[in-house]
């Protein structure tokens, strides 16, 4: 098990012997319909705009780095929401807090448990993300 914070700032680098980072981890991305990780967003060495890589091309997560498969390149950052610090809705439009970190599967980028300030919400429980909420199913 991984959480989302100890992700941040890792760098990434592909498995290449000599090649050069990519960048560090910004955030990752979740697509709530399948519960897992979809994409690895970073910020790159210099002032450059933020890119992103599937969730496919991450060989492995730890100690103190991201490894991708060679031949995986970064691609401009699709929209995108960062979990971390934003509100959660009940479908019913209830509070249920603010997101504070996300444990996952670092093999499978699978979403384990969701931390808000109002307790843990389970994955299943997800039913989309937007501008304004992650939207959970009343427990």
């Amino acid at each position: 098990m991984m959480l989302f914070t100890e992700v941040r700032g890792l760098p990434v680098v592909p498995s290449a012997a000599g090649a050069e980072p990519f960048g560090t981890v910004a955030s990752l991305d979740v697509d709530v319909s399948s519960g897992g990780v979809s994409r690895v967003r970073l910020r790159g060495r210099r002032l450059r705009r933020e890119t992103a890589l599937a969730w496919e091309a991450v060989e492995t997560i730890g100690p103190g780095t991201v490894r991708v498969r060679s031949g995986a390149r970064p691609e401009p950052a699709p929209d995108g929401h960062d979990l971390l610090g934003h509100r959660v809705l009940t479908e019913a439009g209830t509070s249920h807090g603010t997101v504070l970190d996300v444990a996952f599967d670092p093999a499978t980028g699978r979403l384990l448990a969701v931390f808000t300030t109002r307790g843990e919400v389970s994955p299943v429980r997800l039913t989309g993300l937007g501008d304004h909420a992650l939207v959970v199913r009343t427990a």
